[in-house]
């Protein structure tokens, strides 16, 4: 008998998530589809080992154009791989799995840490992490930030918001220029 499928979250083409287990309460996210695997902004990289696993630790700086604050963060190593980023560049990176949380909704994610100091996002979320979970409406932003304050269609109360009618205002008249 198959599965029944699950209903997947509508997002924008940027939303404010968080990373709990690395410490990090709020970081601006591109939902990024030309992407395959998601990237965190990490720097001061270094491997330790504990208990015969091999870690990372490494710092972030969770808000864009800002040095602070800056969160110290560590996790497992699950790969290294090479990854070409959107001007070609080749990389190796160091891979973790962490949880991400966009609005309400909380799942297991692989992102790879590189400096992402010169981009206008400290995060990616490409299309690994969004397989079989969300749907980008690329008109729109932060729509779970949105949806998490407050159900669709319900005021403050838990009440339904009543529709008004849109009142079309009538069009300008165009003064008419002499020849």
């Amino acid at each position: 008998m198959a599965r029944p499928k699950r209903e997947k979250a509508l997002v924008g083409w940027r939303e404010w998530a968080a990373l709990p287990e690395l410490g990090v309460e709020r970081i601006k996210v591109k939902i990024d589809t030309g992407a395959r695997t998601s990237a965190l902004h990490a720097f001061r990289a270094r491997t330790f080992e504990r208990d015969g696993r091999r870690f990372v630790r490494f710092n972030l700086h969770p808000e864009q154009r800002r040095r602070r604050p800056e969160i110290a963060c560590e996790a497992p190593i699950v790969d290294e791989r090479v990854v070409t980023s959107s001007n070609g560049k080749r990389e190796r990176r160091y891979v973790i799995r962490t949880p991400v949380r966009i609005g309400t909704l909380v799942w297991p994610i692989e992102v790879t840490l590189t400096n992402r100091d010169e981009m206008g996002f400290r995060m990616l979320l490409g299309r690994q992490a969004l397989r079989k979970r969300l749907v980008v409406d690329p008109g729109t932003s932060y729509r779970q930030a949105k949806e998490r304050r407050r159900p669709a269609n319900t005021a403050k109360e838990g009440k339904p918001v009543k529709k008004r009618p849109v009142k079309k205002r009538p069009a300008k008249k165009r003064k008419e220029r002499a020849p």
